[in-house]
């Protein structure tokens, strides 16, 4: 790729929490990764150091902060070398932005996580962030530089496009994903269904009931992330009861914390199809889960960012009722 006037070549760094979608993204773009040192003391303290020139230089660091926290440390860490090394501009590329559920005092004394953890990032010396389906639309603003907000959509819905799936149905599994199950159904040519649910604690949901015709339908389940996998579960038991002749599920990011796996290997799900913005482990996959790779739309923003190209004409899925 041909580099920018008046802005050095494009040094691409990889944090540890996903390398094989960092070396994925370096492949595409004919860039090595392997530019930074990073090992931990005994006591387990980060030691981060950049083996590279950085001088005057576009640096890209590609970190998921998925827990633990020191994931986020090291992405910090990063940024506060490549900012020393007098990098002409830092972009932090965060496929998948952890604490961005605590974006609101939703009850007495809690923290706002997702405000904290960008204002870390803004305070180490990141010029700007390139994130992939934030939990909420609004952590954008939670940060003082400039945020281009990718979206999984395309590679999702091209991949349910080609099974050719008739009589579909997409399903939003709660109100906050209704939003991003409609511009689905938009796009694959479906009707759209919600379900009410209520959660009597933390990580546990309790199907009310289905809005929407599922009976006889092809569905689709899409959210923003499976953590525990209980929401789903329980709205695929919910769909197969109100007759749904197949039900499979999208989410950009495969968290599948705790019990996950068993949950949804217990349950009649189809398909579970997630990307990956986070590094699913051997131990946490199973047979009916596939994931594909989003390397190609980081790279593509990487180059037009590097560029001072539009990133949103290529990734805005907006739909005419969001105008």
């Amino acid at each position: 790729m041909e580099e920018t006037v008046g802005r050095g070549p494009l040094l691409l760094l990889s944090g540890r929490a996903n390398e094989p979608l960092a070396r994925e993204i370096g492949e595409i773009l004919g860039k090595s990764v392997d530019a930074g040192h990073i090992r931990n003391f005994a006591d387990g303290e980060i030691f981060v150091r950049i083996d590279r020139n950085a001088r005057g230089r576009d640096v890209i660091i590609i970190q998921p902060t998925v827990a633990p926290a020191d994931n986020i440390m090291e992405l910090l860490l990063l940024i506060d070398a490549a900012k020393r090394a007098s990098a002409a501009r830092i972009t932090a590329v965060i496929p998948y932005f952890g604490y961005g559920r605590q974006d609101r005092k939703d009850q007495p004394r809690v923290a706002i996580g997702a405000k904290l953890a960008a204002n870390l990032v803004v305070t180490a010396g990141a010029d700007r962030v390139l994130g992939m389906d934030f939990h909420q639309h609004q952590i954008q603003g939670f940060f003082d530089i400039p945020v281009d907000h990718l979206y999984a959509a395309p590679v999702l819905i091209r991949y349910f496009l080609d099974k050719g799936l008739e009589d579909l149905v997409v399903v939003a599994p709660d109100v906050g994903s209704a939003k991003m199950a409609r511009g689905f159904a938009k796009r694959l040519g479906a009707t759209f269904a919600i379900i009410d649910k209520r959660r009597p604690a933390t990580n546990q949901a309790e199907v009310l009931s289905v809005v929407g015709d599922v009976s006889g339908k092809n569905c689709i389940i899409t959210d923003d992330m499976v953590d525990t996998a209980g929401t789903m579960a329980s709205a695929v038991h919910a769909l197969k009861d109100r007759g749904a002749r197949t039900v499979f599920a999208s989410a950009t990011h495969a968290l599948l914390s705790g019990k996950a796996r068993e949950r949804l290997e217990a349950s009649p799900l189809e398909e579970l199809v997630v990307t990956n913005t986070i590094h699913v482990p051997e131990e946490r996959r199973f047979d009916r889960l596939t994931v594909l790779s989003v390397a190609g739309l980081l790279a593509r923003a990487i180059e037009y960012v590097h560029s001072n190209d539009s990133v949103s004409q290529l990734f805005d899925i907006r739909t005419e009722d969001d105008d």
